[in-house]
């Protein structure tokens, strides 16, 4: 390792040059003059919302060669005006996570194991059981003969990370197809 030049101290060059105030090129070692931000190697970026909860906080997501190397808070949100939480800060650790899952993973009734499905598969699946189950609960009148139009073999719990369109959506599907007991993540 060099030693280092004792002309060469910051302190030294703060009072040598123009920047005597120690706040510029004074205080810039070479290493942080040789630093270049992860955004200025980025293919390029797209705005997107962090997926932690329902404030809504906008990101800028920087990509390279398919892959997000960067990830900040967007300053043109009217909703967190460029800041994020924590949790938001690091979101670039949950995509780029080597223990993210990223394909979909199906346990039997009484199996043991995990085995992949593809997605088609899957989403077939999902729908048979909720029709099968809005078939096999489904009340269309009760004992006094009143119309109820209901199954109880469905119900919804939704989070708090998607939006109000979305909630909106969930809503009006689960209620077309006769759920009544729909409940939200963010008001338990």
């Amino acid at each position: 390792m060099a030693r280092p030049v004792l002309l060469n101290w910051p302190v030294l060059r703060q009072l040598r040059g123009a920047d005597r105030t120690g706040r510029g090129v004074a205080v810039m070692s070479p290493v942080t003059r040789a630093t270049t931000p992860r955004t200025a190697t980025a293919d390029g970026m797209t705005e997107s919302v962090c997926p932690y909860c329902a404030v809504g906080c906008s990101q800028r997501v920087y990509h390279r060669d398919g892959k997000v190397v960067h990830i900040e808070g967007n300053p043109d949100s009217p909703v967190s005006r460029g800041r994020l939480c924590p949790k938001g800060a690091a979101s670039e650790q949950l995509v780029n996570s080597p223990l993210r899952q990223t394909t979909v993973r199906y346990r039997a009734p009484y199996a043991s194991d995990w085995q992949d499905l593809d997605l088609d598969t899957a989403v077939d699946m999902i729908a048979d059981r909720f029709l099968e189950a809005r078939r096999n609960h489904w009340q269309d009148e009760d004992e006094h003969g009143h119309p109820l139009r209901r199954t109880m073999g469905i119900a919804s719990l939704g989070g708090a990370t998607i939006d109000n369109e979305e909630n909106y959506l969930a809503k009006k599907f689960f209620t077309a197809a006769g759920a009544i007991q729909m409940e939200n993540q963010a008001r338990i």
